[in-house]
């Protein structure tokens, strides 16, 4: 590879401390298998290597800090293992729990942003069009090349950490103008409008495009226009989970995409695939693992429920409590929202329990007998069964509150025909 005299004097341990050579080092070994031909600065990382899965990741962030390891851009960290606002919440075993506070601890001493969710992109962490960035987690990677028009490819835990404090990622895959034009044309413009507008169809849209298109940029034609974050937020999510989606250009909303046209650089697509009722209608029953039926919790915030999705929540309930627990999965940011007009307390006097900072699909806080979780989101409905050992059984929020309330899966079908 082709590097700066700055990055060979920080790669040779001229300059900068042992924890930057070791970053360095890291991205640039990287970089050389992956075929890059250089290095490219970036401008923010989103950190996913702080959620704990071994000893091994906490030692070597710790290793990282002691040798004066620092990220020379803003890096907004993911979730973690534990809600450091209520401790008691997860069940982890107490040497578990110390390594995964470590852990945090260790991303925190590096001067990331504590901002512990999934969605950095709805707590103020949103990079510019065009922008270099090195991000991990894979719907907060799929949203900022997707809605946000900034350039990063999927970085996986550790390489991510060595990218904020090097400033560098090696400049190849959906770094590169050429590498993000689409090759797949998903139209949906024969589907019924009436369901365009409606949330429920962006996760079920994401999942069908996660396991259509793999890792393929694709462009995505009919959505309306006035998609807003949070249903772009479900689509990306369903579609990095069931997929290796790293980009989708919606025509019309991606930055890059005022058309199809533009976001298949006016070549010819490889393939065009129509999208139909029935393949929405299948895409959805793909998320549901479990027959309707008695149902033993909801949960909520896969990425993580933001302030309008947690007030929509309330709005639906109408003052009705629940008969399962409701696990709502959020950030900081969300509750600190939440706590000024009372609208935290007013949840959680219809039995809603707040999960900040982590999730109840990548840390044990779900009763251990598992049962059957109702869901709106295709990540947690695609991850359940995996990591939490629940059948997962799929439904629009207003479904998931209607369930809540009656201990049973209760599904409106009108909407899908």
């Amino acid at each position: 590879m082709r590097l700066t005299a700055q990055e060979r004097a920080i790669l040779s341990g001229g300059a900068g401390t042992r924890g930057d050579q070791m970053a360095m080092e890291i991205v640039a070994e990287a970089g050389r298998m992956l075929g890059a031909e250089k290095l490219v600065e970036v401008h923010s990382s989103h950190i996913d290597g702080c959620l704990y899965h071994g000893d091994s990741g906490v030692l070597f962030c710790e290793k990282l800090a002691a040798e004066g390891a620092k990220v020379k851009v803003p890096s907004t960290t993911n979730v973690g293992a534990l809600n450091l606002l209520k401790g008691d919440q997860v069940q982890l075993q107490p040497k578990q729990r110390k390594m995964a506070y470590r852990l945090m601890i260790a991303h925190d001493k590096m001067g990331c942003i504590p901002s512990w969710t999934c969605a950095p992109y709805q707590a103020g962490a949103r990079p510019k069009l065009g922008q270099q960035v090195a991000w991990g987690e894979s719907n907060a990677v799929a949203f900022t090349n997707s809605v946000l028009g900034a350039r990063t490819n999927r970085y996986g835990d550790f390489l991510d950490i060595a990218c904020a404090i090097s400033a560098r990622a090696p400049y190849y895959g959906l770094h590169k103008p050429e590498n993000r034009v689409a090759e797949l044309l998903l139209d949906v413009s024969s589907l019924p409008d009436a369901l365009k507008r409606e949330n429920v169809f962006y996760p079920v849209l994401g999942a069908l495009i996660g396991r259509t298109a793999g890792e393929t940029v694709c462009v995505v034609d009919g959505v309306p226009a006035g998609a807003c974050d949070d249903q772009l937020k479900a689509m990306c999510a369903g579609a990095a989970s069931t997929g290796a989606v790293g980009l989708i250009h919606v025509a019309g909303v991606t930055p890059e995409a005022p058309d199809a046209a533009n976001a298949l650089n006016h070549q010819a697509p490889k393939e065009t695939i129509n999208v139909t009722m029935n393949m929405v209608r299948a895409a959805r029953d793909s998320l549901s693992l479990s027959q309707p039926g008695a149902i033993d919790c909801v949960a909520l915030g896969s990425p993580h429920f933001s302030d309008a999705e947690c007030r929509q929540f309330l709005t639906l309930a109408n003052g009705s409590g629940f008969k399962v627990p409701v696990y709502i999965c959020t950030g900081r940011h969300t509750m600190a929202s939440l706590e000024q007009d009372g609208a935290d307390k007013a949840l959680c006097a219809l039995g809603v329990e707040f999960v900040v900072d982590t999730c109840v699909v990548v840390t044990p806080i779900l009763p251990a007998e598992p049962g059957v979780m109702m869901t709106n989101s295709a990540k947690f409905a695609h991850y359940a069964t995996g990591n939490t050992g629940y059948a997962p059984v799929f439904g629009s929020l207003s479904d998931c509150v209607k369930s809540a309330q009656s201990g049973n899966v209760i599904r409106d079908q009108e909407i899908w025909g």
